[in-house]
């Protein structure tokens, strides 16, 4: 039988109670702009709210009595969703990459591995570098530290150790973060390239292509062959 699929439930967002869903019988009464009007009955509450053609909301439903607010549910909705959106447009994603060498690891293979690092960094990506120590290798983790302080200081340009080199057992770690200059070149190059490309349509759009030799055009005063024979 196939195995049944997880599926991680979605809790619902909790939503405040307003107007006839309150069912507290007293509530401790905001005015729309903010001003404390005491404790009053919940019909009450609700007959000032409907007379400024507004809602009830619920605020705090723990207290003893509950809170309510005289408000416009809907504006406020939108006024949460909108900073909500905010939000998520100015939270930084954080992505770390993973490298991972060889103590004795080849000239080739260092500089492809750098390369890599590179790479990541100019994304803006943290990078952790990972030494593999096999057998005996682990007597001598110096070397270890030696290739990743050897990396650490080809990349200083574009990026900056935010931990040490540390031993993890048979692995020594440390991670390298972006600085402000990762990146700054990719950007220009791109910018670079984008402007050549509408350089390049714009001097191809401002001429006609020069006519063929047999799309010449004939002048008026030319008389055709035909009309030059005696009759």
């Amino acid at each position: 039988m196939r195995p049944r699929r997880f599926v991680e439930p979605v809790r619902p967002v909790r939503q405040n109670l307003i107007n006839e869903a309150i069912r507290a019988p007293k509530v401790r009464l905001i005015d729309d702009d903010g001003s404390q009007l005491g404790i009053k009955q919940t019909s009450e509450a609700l007959e000032h709210a409907f007379a400024k053609n507004l809602d009830l909301v619920l605020v705090a439903a723990e207290a003893d009595p509950p809170v309510a607010r005289v408000m416009d549910h809907s504006k406020y909705l939108y006024e949460q969703q909108q900073k909500a959106k905010l939000a998520r447009k100015h939270q930084s994603q954080i992505h770390v990459k993973e490298i991972k060498l060889r103590p004795k690891i080849g000239k080739h293979d260092y500089e492809t591995k750098k390369g890599h690092v590179v790479r990541f960094l100019n994304q803006r990506a943290k990078v952790k570098v990972t030494i593999m120590f096999r057998g005996r290798e682990t007597t001598h983790p110096e070397r270890g530290r030696d290739l990743l302080m050897r990396l650490a200081e080809d990349v200083k340009e574009i990026g900056v150790i935010e931990s040490a080199p540390v031993l993890d057992g048979r692995n020594m770690v440390m991670l390298l973060g972006p600085t402000k200059q990762a990146g700054v070149a990719r950007d220009a190059k791109a910018e670079d390239e984008q402007g050549g490309k509408e350089a390049l349509q714009g001097d191809g759009g401002g001429q006609a292509p020069a006519p063929k030799r047999d799309e010449e055009p004939q002048s008026g005063e030319e008389v055709r062959p035909e009309e030059a024979q005696v009759q």
